[in-house]
C-alpha cells in the first residue's frame, strides 16, 4: 500500500529549490517521497532536516541536498546532446533506499547494489510499500558494479572510494555519466562522462561520505 506523502516532503523540496536545486523533475521526486519512511522511528522528527542521519551498520542516509544535487547532475543534459534521455541507472550503495526511491521516480530502470544484506532487505521492503517496482536489487561488492546488467546510461555512487573503481567506468554506456564522491580524509564530488573514444571528468564540490568498502556482508 502506498504511503501518503506528508506536506513536509513538499516543504523540503521548496527549501532545496531555494538552496540552488534547479531541476524540476528532481524537486518533484523529492516532494513525492516521504523521507521519514527511510529512517528509524526515533529519528522521524529529523527526517526533513537537511542533514545526514544514521541508518545502522555504520551507514547513513545522505542529506537531502546532496541526494538532489547528485541526481540533478545525473540528469543534466550535455551541451552537445540536449535531447539526452537516460533510461537505465546503476546505484552503488542502496543504503536506506531513499536515493533509490528518488531514482525510481525518474528512470524507467534502476539497478542497485548493496554490500550489507540487512540494509538491502529493509530497503526492498520500503520500496515495495511505496509501490516502486522498477528496481532490480543485488547483494554484492559495489566496487565491481553489476556487469551482467551493463551498460548503464548513468551510475551514481553513494559512498566514497579512495579512487574511482575501474569496473564502474567500464560499465558506462557511450555518452553515459558517473557521479561519484572520491577521496579519504578530503573528498570531492566528481562527474565522469563517457565519450565515443574518450573519458572526461570534472570536480563539482567538496563532500563528506562514508567510505565505499570492498566486499560484502551477510
Amino acid at each position: 500500500m502506498a504511503v501518503a506523502t506528508p506536506r513536509s516532503a513538499l516543504l523540503l523540496a521548496q527549501k532545496l529549490e531555494q538552496d540552488g536545486i534547479k531541476d524540476s523533475r528532481v524537486l518533484k521526486a523529492i516532494a513525492e517521497t516521504p523521507r521519514h519512511h527511510f529512517v528509524e522511528m526515533v529519528l522521524a522528527h529529523k527526517a526533513y532536516e537537511n542533514t545526514a542521519l544514521p541508518i545502522g551498520q555504520g551507514q547513513t542516509i545522505s542529506q537531502p541536498y546532496i541526494v538532489a544535487r547528485m541526481t540533478e547532475l545525473l540528469l543534466q543534459a550535455d551541451e552537445d546532446n540536449l535531447d539526452w534521455l537516460p533510461t537505465k541507472v546503476l546505484e552503488i550503495g542502496t543504503g536506506s533506499g531513499y536515493q533509490t526511491a528518488i531514482l525510481a521516480r525518474l528512470f524507467p530502470q534502476v539497478c542497485t547494489v548493496e554490500r550489507i544484506k540487512s540494509l538491502q532487505f529493509q530497503a526492498k521492503r520500503r520500496l515495495q510499500q511505496l509501490d516502486l517496482h522498477n528496481v532490480a536489487m543485488k547483494h554484492g561488492d559495489g566496487w565491481q558494479g553489476w556487469s551482467s546488467k551493463a551498460p548503464f546510461d548513468c551510475i551514481i555512487v553513494t559512498a566514497a572510494p579512495h579512487e574511482v573503481p575501474v569496473a564502474l567506468l567500464e560499465q558506462l554506456a557511450p555518452g553515459g555519466r558517473l557521479v561519484i564522491p572520491v577521496g579519504h580524509k578530503e573528498q570531492v564530488l566528481q562527474v565522469y562522462q563517457r565519450g565515443i573514444d574518450s573519458l572526461s571528468s570534472k570536480t563539482v564540490e567538496a563532500v563528506r561520505f562514508v567510505p565505499l568498502v570492498p566486499g560484502e556482508l551477510a
